[in-house]
């Protein structure tokens, strides 16, 4: 294979999503990426996510978005054999990579202080739910128990709704996999240095309070949690949802109020509001946002989508339509970039999936 990481030796012991996925985006870049995995297989290979989406694929289908391009090696690593293998795959590779807990590492001989001595050059990472430290250190989790719930990210969902929000399975898994995969990458090239590998850890945890990063931080520091609104009472008219005619949604975004309130007026043919005194400054705006929000819901809310797209480009308004999945998959723009591609599966014959998100000329 060609890429970046031609060349490039992965051993891969481990299951589900966020580490598998990143040793698929390296499998994408050129690496030879070895999985070892229990007879049984990886147990997403062949859970059921939904009735509703089943069909005659060999495997769940989504389980080969995160295995793209990889080799695969079954050993029971209960068996002193098998732990002896996976030993001298690693004396091999350039990178191991690994999300089992730290107690099972221990008892399977695959520690990084267990690998290490026999490759030195041996890029390690070991991924956990709540880091490689602490009391909690084997618990077993998912994104949605670590990712979404442990780092309040639900808790910012669902402030306005009776009861938690429930989220959908991968997305904090695949959130975490380019910081995974920005790990490795960083000591491989710290390697080509100093010549010796070293051990990188991450958690789904600690990423869960990156994503969140603006919120954390005014936790840190005010010791509060940010207050959520109900469209109808943001704050800022100009970063906020409004419904179309046609009952599209649509989302503006446009941080500089100054600058992007008379193109928005003129786009939605309300001129008359940003002549309005009250609503001259940033203050203004914001004091009587109930009332703004009120006058653009009646004006875009006269408007199908397709009349005011065009006005809204015309006038250098930051915006995007909420889209299904089914619309998204046949965005024009993401057809355009080539951000799906058609793969051959030995049994089930040619399928569409996600190209890789990085993208190298």
């Amino acid at each position: 294979m060609n890429g970046p990481l031609a060349g490039i030796n992965v051993v891969e012991v481990a299951n589900y999503l966020v580490v598998p996925s990143a040793a698929a985006l390296m499998a994408d870049m050129g690496a030879k990426v070895i999985k070892v995995v229990p007879h049984e297989g990886d147990p997403w290979r062949n859970m059921l996510r939904s009735k509703e989406f089943e069909f005659d694929f060999p495997t769940n289908y989504a389980f080969q978005l995160d295995n793209l391009g990889k080799r695969g090696k079954a050993l029971d690593l209960r068996i002193e054999e098998a732990t002896e293998v996976v030993w001298k795959l690693a004396e091999r590779a350039d990178v191991f990579v690994t999300n089992l807990v730290p107690r099972r590492l221990e008892r399977f001989r695959l520690r990084y202080e267990d690998l290490s001595p026999v490759n030195p050059r041996l890029v390690y990472l070991a991924f956990s739910g709540y880091g490689s430290l602490g009391h909690e250190k084997d618990r077993l989790v998912f994104d949605h128990t670590a990712f979404w719930t442990r780092s309040g990210i639900m808790s910012l969902f669902s402030e306005l709704s009776p009861e938690p929000i429930d989220l959908l399975a991968g997305q904090g898994d695949h959130t975490t996999c380019p910081l995974l995969l920005a790990g490795v990458l960083a000591a491989l090239f710290e390697r080509e240095r100093s010549g010796k590998g070293q051990k990188v850890t991450a958690s789904l945890l600690n990423m869960g309070l990156w994503v969140i990063g603006a919120d954390v931080q005014d936790a840190l520091v005010a010791r509060r949690a940010p207050h959520r609104f109900h469209r109808s009472e943001a704050p800022d008219p100009l970063y906020n949802t409004y419904r179309t005619k046609d009952g599209r949604w649509l989302l503006m975004v446009m941080p500089n109020m100054d600058a992007n309130w008379s193109g928005l007026c003129r786009a939605v043919g309300r001129a008359d509001l940003s002549s309005n005194p009250r609503y001259g400054a940033v203050v203004g705006r914001m004091e009587h946002s109930m009332e703004i929000i009120s006058e653009l819901d009646g004006a875009i809310g006269s408007m199908t989508l397709e009349e005011l797209a065009p006005l809204l480009d015309a006038n250098s308004v930051i915006w995007a339509p909420m889209q299904d999945l089914l619309q998204a998959i046949d965005d024009p723009q993401a057809r355009a970039n080539g951000f799906f591609t058609t793969l051959q599966h030995p049994q089930f014959g040619p399928f569409e999936t996600l190209n890789t998100p990085i993208q190298f000329e």
